[in-house]
């Protein structure tokens, strides 16, 4: 079980000066370089079998969900209410009792098949979005995902250029690997994607073991690894109250509880020096070119199939994922979309994870 994430919380710490740029100050992440031994999360393409991050729903589970999407319909509730240990299904817990498995304890992804998106009515979208959140609650709790609250995350392009407070997901532009939220106080323990509609060309899901990036650093460029370790700036994407910080002060690779918490974004590293207008250090540009350069590799990354009614779940600590960039239909309805959800451990469902002090 993963239990060392998301760990803000009222301790979280404040703010602090940094080259004279004010910023969330998390270097009580900052801990001793470690060896990584293998484990089932240390992976290459060419171990990877589909068992190992495929669960295909049952008939019985199909019918399970249908049946709770004819409920949803006929006792109309606020939006984002239901809670799914209400449910009468168990044959659907158990398959995403088995996801979560993978996600802990496999290859740190995995992709659930088979949603009967057809089935469930395409007229009322608010039901298909309903049965995505009662099955992420089975991962875990959902957490905001933007400083405003938003609990579900719509994936589209809106035509926006990418730039400061623009994120990568709202564009086409391709996202290099990464973990979701790298920037916040409390990082998501998972990420799900539900595919409502795949790109007319690209938008690829690709994955990749962080633990394997760390041992090919330690291997090649044991001195990038090591100031990865140390501080950096990570631009904030003005997801935080007026007068915050914009940016967050953190090591890209740490440890909690015998794992691996991985802030990787490198492209957010970069954005942070340029919104804090701080010069990046020689040591830092070359340990994030390393990381780009050993992403570059084939060997180390698998791509998995995004298609209609798929959900696309990862651990967002250890596995690094990455989306190509993407054409799109130009009939509306066609377009690319998913929703997003997040998922934590620890602190509160807000955006931060802070809980009330008492």
């Amino acid at each position: 079980m993963n239990t060392h994430n998301g760990q803000a919380n009222s301790d979280s710490p404040g703010v602090t000066s940094w080259q004279g740029v004010p910023a969330v100050d998390h270097r009580h992440e900052v801990c001793a370089l470690r060896e990584i031994t293998s484990n089932t999360l240390t992976w290459v393409a060419r171990d990877l079998e589909p068992a190992m991050w495929q669960v295909d729903l049952s008939d019985r589970a199909v019918t399970e969900i249908l049946a709770v999407a004819d409920h949803i319909r006929e006792n109309p509730m606020k939006h984002l209410q239901r809670e799914e240990n209400t449910l009468p299904w168990p044959t659907v817990r158990s398959h995403v009792a088995e996801l979560r498995h993978m996600l802990d304890a496999g290859r740190g992804f995995a992709v659930l098949r088979g949603l009967p998106v057809d089935e469930i009515d395409e007229t009322d979208s608010d039901v298909l979005v309903e049965i995505y959140w009662l099955l992420g609650q089975i991962i875990a709790p959902t957490v905001a995902q933007k400083w405003d609250g938003e609990m579900i995350y719509s994936v589209r392009d809106t035509g926006t250029a990418y730039g400061y407070g623009v994120r990568g997901s709202k564009t086409s532009v391709e996202l290099v690997f990464h973990v979701d939220n790298a920037f916040g106080r409390a990082v998501p323990d998972y990420v799900g994607l539900l595919c409502k509609q795949p790109a007319k060309e690209g938008g690829l899901s690709r994955f990749c073991s962080l633990y394997t990036v760390h041992q090919r650093l330690a291997a090649k460029q044991s001195d990038a690894l090591e100031r990865l370790y140390q501080p950096m700036l990570f631009d904030r994407q003005k997801e935080h109250g007026p007068g915050s910080p914009k940016v967050l002060l953190a090591p890209f690779f740490s440890w909690r509880d015998e794992r691996l918490f991985a802030r990787a974004n490198t492209s957010l590293v970069r954005k942070g020096y340029q919104v804090a207008g701080v010069e990046m250090d020689q040591p830092l540009l070359q340990a994030l070119d390393a990381v780009d350069e050993i992403c570059t590799d084939e060997a180390i990354w698998f791509e998995a199939p995004l298609e209609r009614g798929h959900i696309q779940y990862l651990n967002n600590h250890e596995i690094g994922h990455y989306r190509s960039e993407f054409i799109d239909h130009e009939d509306s309805a066609l377009k690319r979309h998913l929703y997003r959800l997040w998922h934590r451990n620890h602190g509160s469902r807000n955006y931060d994870g802070i809980v009330a002090k008492t």
